[in-house]
C-alpha cells in the first residue's frame, strides 16, 4: 500500500544555524525515501513525557502553567523533558513528583507520539500513572517555572477537551489513548 512507508530519507547536508537553550534549528539537504531531493528546515529537541495520573476513583492531575507558545497559562497534563541518562519512566514519576508533589506508584508507557513531524524531531512518550493522593511532597520547580495542580474527575476532563479548554495535543492524546485502549482492561 505505501511502499516507502517508515524508510529514512538520506541526509545529504546538515548546517546547524541556531542553538538555543530548549531547541537547536539544522537546515538539511535530504533526498527522501522516493527519490525527491529537498531542503527542510528541522527543529531539534529533547524527548519529552505527558503523565496521565490517575488515582483508583478516577481523578485526574491537572496542571495549569504559563506557556509561551501561547502566551498565556494552560491547562494540561503534567509534562517534562527526560533528562539525559534518564528512562520516560523515570522522568514521567521525577516530574509529576516535581511539579505537584504526588509519588507514583505504578508507571506504564501508553504509547509514543510525534509533536510536529513536518519540521520536528521531539517526541513525546505518553505515561499513565497511578498514585494515592494522599502520598504527596512538597513541590519542585525548575528556577523558571511555577505550576500549579488540582485532582479533576476524567468526566470532567473529557468535557474540557471536547469544548476546547484542553486543547494540548499531548493531553488530548493521552486521555483519548487511555480510553481507547486501557480504560477497564488494567
Amino acid at each position: 500500500m505505501f511502499k516507502t512507508w517508515r524508510r529514512p530519507g538520506k541526509i545529504l547536508e546538515q548546517k546547524n544555524v541556531y542553538s538555543g537553550r530548549v531547541y537547536d534549528v539544522d537546515q538539511l539537504h535530504v533526498q527522501t525515501p522516493d527519490g525527491l531531493k529537498v531542503e527542510r528546515d528541522l527543529i531539534r529537541t529533547d524527548p519529552t513525557v505527558t503523565i496521565l495520573a490517575m488515582t483508583a476513583d478516577d481523578q485526574v492531575v491537572m496542571t495549569n502553567e504559563y506557556r509561551v507558545g501561547v502566551n498565556r497559562d494552560s491547562v494540561s497534563l503534567p509534562a517534562g523533558i527526560v533528562n539525559p541518562g534518564e528512562t520516560s519512566e523515570q522522568a514521567a514519576a521525577r516530574e509529576l513528583k516535581e511539579e505537584t508533589g504526588y509519588i507514583a506508584k505504578s508507571v506504564q508507557k501508553m504509547t509514543r507520539i510525534t509533536s510536529s513531524e513536518g519540521f520536528m524531531d521531539q517526541f513525546a512518550d505518553l505515561m499513565l500513572i497511578r498514585f494515592d493522593p494522599v502520598d504527596r511532597v512538597r513541590q519542585h520547580f525548575d528556577k523558571d517555572e511555577f505550576v500549579s495542580s488540582a485532582l479533576v474527575p476524567i468526566d470532567q476532563v473529557v468535557g474540557w477537551i471536547k469544548t476546547g479548554k484542553v486543547n494540548t495535543a499531548q493531553s488530548v492524546s493521552s486521555v483519548g489513548y487511555y480510553l481507547l485502549f486501557l480504560k477497564g482492561k488494567e
